[in-house]
């Protein structure tokens, strides 16, 4: 149960502003410091500059005189003869899906590479298991021919 707690203030005394923010009482609007925003706000402005600065300075410096070749589209070397909407081959996307998930795996064995000290002999194990599920995948995926390219 809370205690009441009796405040007397005379009416002709002045006011400190310390003692109305102990009681919870906030009369006096605080100034906001912006100085810690500084860095933040530089950051943001700088990271705006770095995209934009450059993509003006190419449009204004760049050289202008389009042409039919320069404005014909253009796929992969050679000039698109069908429809967009052309369907590709699965093997396309398997390869690629393929490339990103052995990239991805790879890029895991970087941070334990550097920590291997740390980690000791249970992460050491540990990736040795993450390792050896990874080769019997990829042995999998290359008896089932998902690597050939035909």
């Amino acid at each position: 149960m809370a205690k009441a707690v009796r405040v007397r203030v005379s009416p002709t005394a002045p006011y400190n502003s310390l003692d109305l923010l102990d009681l919870g009482i906030s009369l006096v609007a605080k100034q906001m410091n912006l100085d810690q925003y500084l860095p933040v706000l530089l950051f943001i402005l700088v990271g705006i500059a770095v995209g934009i600065i450059p993509q003006v300075l190419g449009y204004i410096l760049g050289p202008n005189k389009p042409d039919d070749a320069k404005n014909s589209p253009y796929e992969c070397g050679f000039e698109a003869f069908e429809d967009a909407r052309m369907k590709f081959d699965v093997r396309y996307y398997l390869v690629a899906i393929l490339f990103i998930l052995f990239d991805l795996e790879i890029a895991f064995l970087f941070p334990w590479a550097v920590a291997l000290k740390e980690v000791g002999l249970t992460g050491f194990i540990a990736v040795v298991v993450f390792l050896t599920i990874l080769v019997v995948g990829f042995v999998y995926e290359w008896k089932k021919g998902a690597l050939d390219w035909e």
